[in-house]
C-alpha cells in the first residue's frame, strides 16, 4: 500500500497526516498553539512548531503503525500562510524527503481544504463555503480553476472573531468561545455587510466592540455577531448556487465546526432543494491528512518538485493554481 505524509504549518496549527494512495486515513496528528490572552505572534507560533514537530510526526508514525521507509511521497503546505510557520514545515519536509529519498511535493492549503472536503463528504462538484482564519471565501470549480465568486474584503471570519475575542479578554481561538456564549443570548442589532457576492466583517466587530464598552451582555453580542456574519454567508452562498446552476453547498475550514452555521446553512440549501454536507470536526480545521491527500492528487497528475529550490509561497491564493487533477 503506498503512503504520503503530508506536514501542515500555515497557521497556529502543526499537523502531519498519512493518508493511501486510496484515500485511508491512517493518522492525522497535530498540536495546536493557544494563548489565555492575545492573538497569534508568528514568531511564537514557529517556535511552537519547530518545538513540537519531531513529537507529532513520531506520534502519526505510531498511529499509522509504520516507518517512514513506508512512506512513498511527503507533501508539505506551501502557502498561503504565515511566512515563519511556513518555512518550519517546509524545512521539515525537506530534511525528511532529502534523508529517506522520498519526492516532495509542495501544495496549496486552501486548495487542500477543498479536496478533503470532497473525499469526506463525497461531494462530485459543489459550491464550497471556505471558512477559516484568515480565509473566507465561495468557491466553485469552472474553467481549470478554483474560481472565486464572492470573499470578505477584509477580515477573514475565524479572525473577525478572534479579534473580538481579544478585545474582550476570550482569549485565542474565540470561535468556539463565542459559538459557547451566544447559546444564552439574545438578539441585538448589527450592522449587516454584503456588497454583491462579497462581505466584510471588520465594521461589524467594532460595533460589537463598542457595545461591550457600553455594557451590554456579552452573551447577547456574541449570539449577534453569529447570527449577521452568519446570515450574511447564508445569503451569498445561495446566489452562488443560483448563479452556477449547482446543487450542493459543502461547508470547509475551521469554522465549519460550528453547529449554528451548519443549521442556517442547511435550512437555505432545504429551501433550494440542494444538498448541504459539512466537513467532520476533524478535517474542517487544519491538519496534516488534507497536505497528504491533495499531494496524492497532484502527484498522481505528474506534479514533480525540485527538492533543491522548492519555495514558500505565502501569498498564493485558490485561483491562481492550475487544476490538472480534476474533472467534472
Amino acid at each position: 500500500m503506498k503512503l504520503a505524509l503530508g506536514i501542515e504549518s500555515t497557521a497556529h496549527s502543526f499537523g502531519i497526516g498519512i493518508v493511501s494512495f486510496k484515500g485511508e486515513i491512517l493518522a492525522n496528528e497535530k498540536e495546536v498553539f493557544t494563548t489565555k490572552h492575545g492573538g497569534m505572534i508568528p514568531s511564537a507560533v514557529a517556535e511552537h512548531h519547530e518545538k513540537v514537530k519531531d513529537k507529532v510526526l513520531k506520534q502519526a508514525l505510531k498511529k499509522a503503525k509504520i516507518t517512514m521507509q513506508d512512506i512513498s511521497l511527503i507533501s508539505f503546505s506551501q502557502g498561503p500562510g504565515l511566512s515563519p510557520c511556513l518555512i518550519i514545515g517546509m524545512n521539515f519536509a525537506k530534511q525528511l524527503a532529502e534523508k529517506y529519498n522520498i519526492p516532495l511535493i509542495g501544495i496549496n492549503h486552501c486548495i487542500a481544504h477543498l479536496t478533503i472536503g470532497d473525499l469526506m463528504c463525497k461531494t462530485k462538484d459543489p459550491v464550497y463555503l471556505y471558512v477559516s482564519g484568515v480565509n473566507t471565501q465561495i468557491i466553485a470549480f469552472a474553467g481549470g480553476k478554483f474560481r472565486i465568486f464572492g470573499e470578505t474584503l477584509d477580515l477573514g471570519l475565524g479572525n473577525a472573531l478572534d479579534k473580538f475575542a481579544r478585545e474582550v479578554g476570550l482569549g485565542f481561538p474565540g470561535g468556539p468561545k463565542i459559538e459557547k456564549l451566544a447559546k444564552e443570548g439574545k438578539y441585538i442589532e448589527l450592522p449587516y455587510s454584503v456588497k454583491g457576492m462579497d462581505v466584510s466583517f471588520s465594521g461589524i466587530i467594532t460595533k460589537a466592540i463598542k457595545l461591550f464598552k457600553e455594557n451590554k451582555k456579552l452573551e447577547d453580542i456574541c449570539f449577534s455577531i453569529q447570527e449577521t456574519f452568519f446570515a450574511m454567508l447564508a445569503e451569498v452562498s445561495e446566489r452562488a448556487i443560483a448563479h452556477t446552476d449547482k446543487n450542493e453547498l459543502l461547508l470547509i475550514g475551521g469554522v465549519a465546526a460550528n453547529k449554528r452555521l451548519c443549521k442556517m446553512l442547511e435550512l437555505m440549501c432545504k429551501d433550494r432543494k440542494a444538498s448541504f454536507k459539512a466537513v467532520s470536526l476533524d478535517y474542517a480545521g487544519d491538519q496534516g491528512a488534507m497536505i497528504a491527500w491533495q499531494g496524492i492528487l497532484e502527484y498522481n497528475a505528474g506534479r514533480k518538485e525540485n527538492l533543491k529550490i522548492v519555495d514558500i509561497k505565502p501569498y498564493e491564493r485558490t485561483d491562481d493554481v492550475m487544476v490538472n487533477w480534476k474533472t467534472i
